[in-house]
């Protein structure tokens, strides 16, 4: 849908008003008040003065924690399942015999001709909302059994101490592999699952540095060992490796992650993942867009920075423009598939109110070979 010019109008001058009042002003002066008293000490010194950094200290050095007591008070009981992933995603299929009916099954009629092509159309089917907001067992034998406990249970020190032995990473048999960052309690990892399972050839793998998520993955029913390793990761800590090879990734899913970290980190996050893919992997986007109904619902002073908010629980939202999520993927040397903002109109017909929702799509593939241009930077 379209937003006339009025409702535009509107939805900046909500944002403006806001963003106005920024988070810890009164933490902010006194870390200045401190770090004036005492500019050479070595304690100041790792410290940046930058406002965007002094006001999400403390949401950033805690971002685990506080995702971590999301999951244990509202467990998997928040999120629905996300079953409208293989609508707007058909490329998470393995397209082969097997299944190519179920995908026809699945999909819309525009849907399929996507698949056929590899990518998707530049219009969204209707999903379900996401509902209030949204997020951010290993080898088909024995052998891959005990590798991914090995790997699922790793702890930070272990994890760190260098590259993994490629014999012993869990999925290794597998021929069609992917990763979904930022997987909660498993709302898009079980309809994947459900999927696969007539695809025994592929292999899911699915992290969150909440390790209570993890738990309830862990712990679901549908939880298949033999097709899936669930694993606690960072994805921010750039020195620690993944439980797999760079490199053999088909798809990535990267579905209502990136808004929960701090835009410093974004990049970083985004060129990682890139390393992970196999040339011609896909990696699938989908976060808020700029001007939601979320956005607009913040208070004064839940602002961290620009377009960046912090709920009351303590976890963060940021909402992008298509223009930066095409600069962000293109800097890390994919090429872009699609790229669209998807707006949608809700309406609560008991209050009789109009709800904006806008999300930023888009897939974006690494070059099947090093010489492959990539798309031009958007400014």
């Amino acid at each position: 849908m379209q937003w006339s010019d009025e409702e535009e109008a509107a939805a900046r001058k909500k944002v403006e008003e806001n963003s106005a009042v920024r988070v810890l002003l009164e933490e902010q002066d006194a870390v200045r008040t401190e770090v004036r008293k005492h500019p050479h000490s070595s304690e100041n010194k790792s410290l940046s003065i930058t406002n965007n950094i002094i006001f999400c200290f403390k949401f950033e050095n805690e971002a685990s924690k506080y995702w971590d007591t999301f999951y244990k008070i509202h467990k998997n009981k928040f999120f629905k399942d996300r079953n409208w992933l293989l609508r707007e995603f058909p490329e998470i299929i393995p397209v082969d015999q097997k299944t190519e009916q179920k995908l026809e099954e699945l999909s819309w009629d525009h849907a399929k001709t996507s698949a056929a092509n590899g990518f998707s159309r530049m219009h969204c089917p209707t999903m379900p909302e996401e509902k209030n907001y949204n997020k951010k067992r290993c080898g088909s034998s024995d052998g891959q059994r005990k590798a991914g406990s090995h790997f699922s249970n790793l702890d930070s020190k272990e994890h760190r101490k260098g590259p993994l032995k490629t014999e012993l990473f869990p999925g290794s048999n597998a021929t069609f592999r992917i990763l979904e960052v930022g997987c909660g309690a498993g709302n898009s990892v079980f309809p994947i699952l459900n999927t696969l399972q007539d695809a025994p050839e592929s292999f899911l793998y699915c992290c969150d540095f909440a390790s209570g998520a993890v738990e309830l993955v862990k712990l679901h029913s549908s939880y298949r060992a033999a097709q899936c390793c669930a694993f606690v990761h960072d994805v921010c800590d750039e020195d620690l490796p993944f439980p797999f090879p760079d490199g053999i990734l088909d798809v990535i899913l990267l579905v209502f992650v990136l808004s929960s970290i701090h835009p410093d980190r974004m990049q970083g996050v985004i060129n990682r993942l890139s390393n992970l893919l196999k040339p011609g992997g896909m990696l699938l986007f989908r976060d808020y867009g700029r001007y939601d109904k979320t956005q607009l619902r913040f208070k004064r002073g839940h602002c961290l920075s620009e377009n960046f908010y912090v709920r009351g629980d303590g976890t963060r939202a940021y909402f992008f423009t298509k223009g930066e999520v095409h600069n962000m993927f293109c800097k890390a040397g994919l090429d872009e598939k699609q790229n669209l903002v998807d707006r949608r109109l809700q309406v609560n017909r008991k209050k009789q109110v109009k709800m904006h929702r806008v999300w930023v799509q888009g897939k974006f593939q690494k070059p099947l070979h090093l010489t492959q241009k990539t798309s031009k930077l958007v400014f």
